[in-house]
């Protein structure tokens, strides 16, 4: 046990006695600094609202956890009752849905947790059979992704989405050697082609939920590129679409997305493009550095599913029990799930139809099976991510924090992530998001077709990237970004509570080794279930389990990925 080690979970701005004091906890009561921070903030959370920031850890936090770890051993050795307890506006519920079961009474169906569905928190120290590389644990990373929200300000949000026009005017600058002063105002009138980025927009008086047109398309610059100016975006027939994947066919355009075009204000007040210039695809990892033999530490297997867990009709979490067998079968290294877990838009969830908490529902469906299929395959972890719409998270917003470690009983098997969240196993690189932004995508984008001039050549024979559904899983990577709409759809707000002002966690492909493309893309959606592979990344949608369908990672050496989508047979 070692300051440094306190210093990581805690923060290094704490001070040597504060420090010390943690090692002797540490020694005292066999805690790892892990489990100590999370001993923390588990006390932090049951004593105040979970919006707020977490307070100086000090002496009397020692105090606090001394008496919580002292209760843990006074207590862990008895045998933990059955209770069932109708649910409220408590601090088990997602804040932002307490106000459904204030006062609901229970009725219809009922859900009772099992005797045994309180564990005692003990967390595990078995040795994984993977490394695993998740995002940072740090406080101050932690902080960040778990910001205090619905306190967004109408100038803050403007300078985020001005700072991402100009980033992605410096990315395409560089890219196609533009020189720095190249860019020009698109409302201002030349008789020459000039260069011009931008967002597209639709116009102020399109019906609300109306999807776009070529008529009703706008761009907006950034106040640095064009004074913050919209002119309304015309296309020239002779439109050539530069940079692209061969064989795309042409380029989408959506609200949100962010444009590089070629062209000239001739006076009728708007920009007519003669020239799309496609964004530059996410650096990839040399194929040398693939096929070395030391690049994916071992062979692993992973199992993915992604909630609703149940059906509409029950709360029976059919689907999911259906699934454990087949996990305990299959054995996979690591099992990825996505949720909503406990589904606030659940018909019987919204009824108040369950006499438990959100929390104990959790552990008795979720937790209870997966620490016992963890200890049934020794070596193997899990990995949750959340869903907006999960009674279980405090953060009912896009992009979301991790769950609090109360969720998985502080088991260290458990690994709790964020939504959306990238991390890596033996070396390879994932990302993952449960919010279904392809569909987002699909019902809003529009088609524009052009000549194919300078194309992007796939990498690899394998490369299945020019359907309809391919080209819209490349917005996500070309953008660099989980979610690249804005705004969202009205239709589809309720699926997506987006704050702009922190759209730098929804950043794809920032790491460690820079900006580099995720070798899985994982995107559940309710469209149909596929896996493309787009240039170095396999792309997979495993669907809902609720619909039966989960997904198959196999990883070989070198980092050879086969991805497979599976019909459960028992549903």
């Amino acid at each position: 046990m070692s300051a440094r080690e306190i210093r990581k979970q805690f923060g290094d701005e704490l001070d040597e006695k504060l420090v010390e004091e943690c090692v002797s906890m540490c020694k005292i009561y066999q805690q790892t600094p892990e489990d100590l921070f999370y001993k923390w903030e588990s006390i932090h959370l049951n004593l105040s609202s979970r919006s707020e920031i977490r307070p100086p850890f000090t002496m009397d936090s020692v105090a606090s956890l001394k008496a919580s770890l002292n209760r843990g051993l006074a207590t862990g050795s008895k045998k933990a009752q059955p209770k069932t307890k109708a649910v409220r506006g408590g601090r088990n519920l997602n804040p932002a849905f307490a106000a459904r079961y204030s006062g609901a009474t229970s009725h219809g169906t009922t859900v009772k947790t099992e005797p045994d569905a309180m564990m005692v928190d003990i967390p595990s120290r078995a040795s994984a059979a993977v490394t695993f590389k998740g995002p940072k644990e740090d406080m101050a990373s932690r902080k960040r992704r778990a910001y205090r929200y619905m306190y967004e300000k109408v100038f803050e949000r403007s300078e985020v989405l001005d700072e991402r026009i100009d980033e992605f005017a410096e990315l395409i600058r560089e890219h196609y050697k533009i020189p720095s002063s190249g860019f020009s105002d698109p409302a201002a009138s030349t008789g020459e082609d000039v260069m011009v980025v931008g967002r597209i927009v639709q116009e102020s008086e399109a019906e609300p939920g109306t999807k776009l047109t070529e008529s009703s398309l706008i761009l907006e610059t950034s106040r640095m590129l064009g004074s913050g100016s919209r002119v309304p975006l015309r296309f020239a027939s002779s439109l050539k679409i530069r940079g692209g994947a061969l064989g795309a066919g042409g380029i989408s355009f959506f609200p949100g997305v962010l444009v590089a075009l070629k062209g000239k204000n001739g006076g009728g007040g708007s920009f007519l493009a003669s020239e799309i210039l496609a964004p530059p695809p996410l650096r990839t990892r040399p194929a040398k550095f693939l096929s070395d033999p030391g690049f994916s530490e071992s062979p692993f297997s992973m199992c993915i599913a992604s909630g609703p867990y149940t059906s509409d009709s029950d709360l029976s979490f059919k689907p999911w029990r259906a699934f454990l067998p087949i996990l305990k079968s299959k054995k996979p290294a690591v099992v990825l799930l996505i949720g909503p877990f406990i589904d606030a838009s659940h018909p019987l969830l919204k009824m108040g139809a369950i006499d438990t908490t959100p929390l104990k529902l959790f552990h008795a469906q979720f937790t209870k099976p997966l620490r016992s299929y963890l200890d049934s395959s020794p070596g193997s972890i899990a990995i949750l991510v959340p869903s907006v719409r999960d009674l279980v998270s405090f953060h009912a917003v896009y992009p979301q924090s991790e769950f609090s470690s109360e969720v998985s009983n502080g088991d260290s098997r458990i690994h709790l992530l964020p939504n959306p969240a990238q991390f890596s196993i033996n070396n390879i690189k994932f990302a993952v998001t449960s919010v279904d932004v392809l569909f987002h995508l699909r019902k809003e984008e529009l088609l524009k077709r052009g000549e194919e001039i300078d194309s992007i050549v796939p990498s690899s024979h394998e490369d299945t990237g020019t359907d309809s559904m391919a080209n819209t899983c490349r917005h996500v990577l070309q953008q660099r970004s989980f979610y690249p709409l804005f705004p969202v759809p009205q239709e589809l707000a309720h699926e997506v509570n987006l704050d702009v002002t922190h759209s730098q966690l929804l950043r794809l492909g920032e790491s460690d080794d820079g900006n580099v493309a995720p070798d899985v893309l994982i995107i559940p959606s309710r469209l149909k279930h596929f896996s493309k592979s787009l240039n170095t990344t396999s792309t997979l949608n495993p669907s809902f389990l609720s619909k039966g369908t989960y997904a198959v990672l196999q990883v070989g050496s070198g980092g050879n990925i086969k991805p497979e989508v599976v019909k459960m047979d028992s549903l």
